[in-house]
């Protein structure tokens, strides 16, 4: 059955408004960010390409949403991205999936250092940490960036508007919304932006 029929008619069309009024808000975000971040983003799918044609790795790290991304871009590194563009897996680990590792660190040492210990144990130099943070503040994040730079890592920010991270990262992709949900909306089309550019770099010619 339909949800409109459910409710009153005045209720079920403040919900379609509500829902239009949240698609073209989130589509007006990447509008813009597709003309202002355009360069940002190439750059940070240069700065990757050049990570796996030295044969290194990438790590991912984010809480919550940005953990759901730093996993998803991680597969599509090492699957792919295109059903139709065939190539093989690129070596990418997102920190946020081991569960043993961080309920165990979390609870020995605290959470602020899960990511970080991660950098400095898994990363060589070469290697890419690609930060993802919607507020750009998040406190296990910042570590990480501080770890990788002392093992000699690239390191990439996704980025939402405002906080530290965007002066610590050596690149930073910023979406200029402190809106959290717009701003997850828009990374997700930048990461599948980036994994698309990195796989046709590497492998188009092929």
């Amino acid at each position: 059955m339909p949800l409109e029929s459910k409710k009153p008619p005045k209720q079920a069309e403040a919900w379609r408004l509500l829902v239009h009024e949240h698609i073209l808000q989130s589509a007006e975000l990447a509008q813009r960010t597709a003309e202002m971040s355009l360069d940002s983003i190439l750059g940070a799918a240069r700065l990757i390409t050049k990570c796996f044609q030295q044969s290194n790795k990438v790590l991912i790290c984010g809480n919550g949403g940005s953990a759901a991304d730093a996993q998803h871009m991680a597969a599509e590194f090492v699957n792919r991205l295109s059903g139709d563009f065939e190539r093989p897996g690129l070596p990418a680990i997102a920190l946020t999936t081991d569960t043993s590792f961080l309920t165990a660190y979390a609870n020995d040492f605290g959470y602020e250092g899960v990511f970080e210990r991660q950098v400095a144990t898994l990363g060589n130099r070469g290697d890419v940490l690609l930060a993802i943070s919607t507020s750009g503040n998040s406190r296990n994040v910042i570590k990480a960036v501080a770890a990788a730079r002392k093992t000699r890592l690239t390191t990439i920010g996704l980025l939402g508007e405002g906080g530290p991270l965007t002066d610590l990262v050596d690149h930073a992709v910023v979406v200029q919304s402190r809106d959290t949900q717009h701003v997850q909306e828009c990374l997700l089309t930048i990461e599948h932006s980036i994994c698309r550019v990195v796989e046709r770099a590497l492998f188009g010619a092929k």
